[in-house]
């Protein structure tokens, strides 16, 4: 890939520093008063936090999220020991369709915490952290509609996506005229790298195959002395 600074460097510092005076008091405040590192630090001096929801549907206008899961980890470490876990119920019923992706039933949720409830805590983890996952507009897209449903002010974080670095580890132009190109489902890169298989659609699960994922892309595609504000969007 390549490690060439970006001519445009999108510094999440000076961003959040931004929406920690406009954003209103409360706990979104604090996040962004917590600071983001600056967009010279070294990937691998970079704090990484893999993520991943599980969610009612793909639609965040109109699905909930109902399970996250959070792993803390670097380019060397993946620290399971910090790992944690949340599940949040439903404000509608869920379809029998997510069920069976997600496996969770109405009964696993009926003595969980709404998400308004447990988001507080959520936001406390993702603190100067920069947030690893698979397909970024499912976790931003998701994460900011409930932010502006309950704190009535925008929630945004920066990313390293998995399935992008990939993307641009993988992609080649002949394939246009020659065929389909790889897949970028989550358990399809981590086959490319020989990872264990692990059963899809738990979000901890989900977070953990994210993190050493990002470890093989950063072993064979990444600088890791290079500046976070080369992968991050």
């Amino acid at each position: 890939m390549n490690n060439k600074p970006k001519v445009d460097v999108q510094d999440w510092q000076s961003m959040f520093a931004e929406w920690a005076e406009e954003a209103p008091e409360g706990p979104l405040k604090r996040y962004y008063q917590a600071g983001m590192v600056p967009p010279n630090t070294a990937l691998k001096d970079t704090p990484l936090l893999a993520l991943d929801l599980e969610t009612t549907g793909l639609d965040p206008s109109t699905d909930e999220i109902i399970s996250l899961g959070l792993i803390p980890l670097n380019n060397k470490t993946i620290r399971c020991q910090g790992a944690k876990y949340w599940m949040a119920k439903p404000e509608r019923s869920l379809n029998a369709e997510s069920v069976t992706i997600h496996e969770i039933t109405h009964a696993e949720l009926a003595e969980a915490p709404p998400l308004h409830a447990i988001l507080d805590e959520i936001l406390v983890a993702l603190a100067n952290q920069v947030i690893v996952v698979h397909c970024v507009a499912i976790e931003r897209q998701f994460l900011l509609k409930a932010a502006m449903d309950i704190y009535g002010y925008p929630f945004y974080f920066p990313v390293l996506d998995t399935m992008d670095i990939e993307r641009q580890a993988v992609y080649k132009p002949w394939w246009k005229r020659f065929g389909r190109p790889p897949s970028l489902r989550l358990d399809a890169c981590r086959q490319r790298y020989k990872l264990p298989r692990y059963k899809a659609h738990h979000a901890l699960t989900d977070a953990l195959s994210s993190a050493e994922l990002l470890q093989a892309q950063i072993a064979y595609h990444l600088d890791p002395t290079a500046d976070i504000s080369n992968y991050w969007v």
